[in-house]
């Protein structure tokens, strides 16, 4: 039964974050009346370049900072009228490894779930630890541990009270690629179980391949906010790559209507518009410059390029 469950794992209305000015600053207004809502059970991507308000939204939320104005939930429980039942339901995984380099695995696991009042005969330590592969260090010292396990331990104390909605702060920054699988693969078991994931990352191929929804935020405003397959259709434009059976000397003539330009390895990329422009046409062209294909093929816009463009407009509106 799902019945009393919530809609949306996360809400935002109006949220608003002005940081005071200081002797070496002005006052910053980190984020200025973001609305989202992030759907259960999703894996929700939250992009943005450095500085666009990605950190401060989560660190709201994780009570690490205090709104100026809005409203925020989690678990359709009030962040300012049930605080407590709220940090309950969100565990925050941080981009910076910061815990006690004294504690062992175990014990920085044991501590983390007193401080969220998990009764001793239902804490799960040593199943997290085996699942992120932490079991045979549970006794050594954190300061012994490697940069990819101390990662994972971050992880693992996001976990020790079964939070239903997991954020993932930069989770893979610095993290070799062999973990970071083994990381996507266990956060990808999560969501099997229901657990909502809200991720940021400056890996756009990270968040293509496993977000099912995104938000693009940009100086503190959300840009975007749609299904992963929405946000690829916003560019309409493909690339047809030539190879040429013979090295080019020049972009062929007669393609000035679209943007045709000569790669590092030889081929011909020329991106127009779909709708308005015929491959065939393009390859008629080609043809009748007297030069001869080799192979060709098509490349769709990828995330980073929706990415770019949205920022860019922003940034240019601003």
């Amino acid at each position: 039964m799902t019945d009393h469950l919530p809609e949306f794992a996360l809400e935002a209305e109006g949220l608003e974050k002005i940081y005071p000015a200081s002797k070496n600053s002005p006052a910053k207004h980190a984020l200025r009346g973001v609305d989202l809502a992030i759907p259960r059970g999703s894996i929700f991507g939250l992009l943005g370049p450095n500085g666009a308000g990605k950190s401060t939204f989560i660190n709201i939320f994780a009570g690490l900072v205090t709104k100026t104005a809005g409203r925020g939930a989690i678990w359709g429980r009030d962040i300012d009228r049930h605080p407590r039942a709220a940090r309950a339901a969100i565990g925050v995984v941080p981009q910076e490894l910061a815990m006690d380099v004294f504690f062992t695995p175990f014990e920085t696991l044991e501590l983390m779930a007193g401080f969220y009042g998990v009764p001793k005969s239902e804490r799960r330590t040593m199943e997290i630890l085996g699942i992120m592969g932490l079991a045979d260090k549970r006794d050594a010292y954190v300061r012994q541990l490697s940069g990819g396990m101390k990662r994972r331990l971050l992880v693992a104390k996001a976990l020790v009270h079964n939070p239903p909605v997991l954020v993932l702060d930069e989770p893979t920054a610095g993290v070799d690629i062999e973990l970071r699988r083994q990381l996507w693969e266990y956060v990808m078991r999560l969501n099997e179980a229901g657990v909502t994931i809200v991720l940021t990352t400056h890996y756009l191929e990270e968040a293509q391949q496993l977000c099912d929804q995104i938000a693009i935020v940009n100086h503190g405003q959300v840009v975007a906010c749609e299904s992963k397959d929405s946000l690829l259709k916003r560019l309409n434009h493909k690339t047809l790559v030539i190879e040429p059976g013979a090295p080019l000397d020049a972009v062929p003539p007669d393609y000035e209507d679209v943007e045709a330009v000569i790669r590092k390895d030889g081929a011909l990329a020329i991106t127009y518009r779909a709708g308005e422009t015929s491959v065939a046409r393009l390859i008629e062209t080609f043809h009748a410059s007297g030069a001869r294909i080799a192979d060709l093929r098509t490349e769709e816009p990828d995330l980073e390029d929706v990415f770019l463009a949205l920022t860019y407009e922003a940034d240019s509106a601003a």
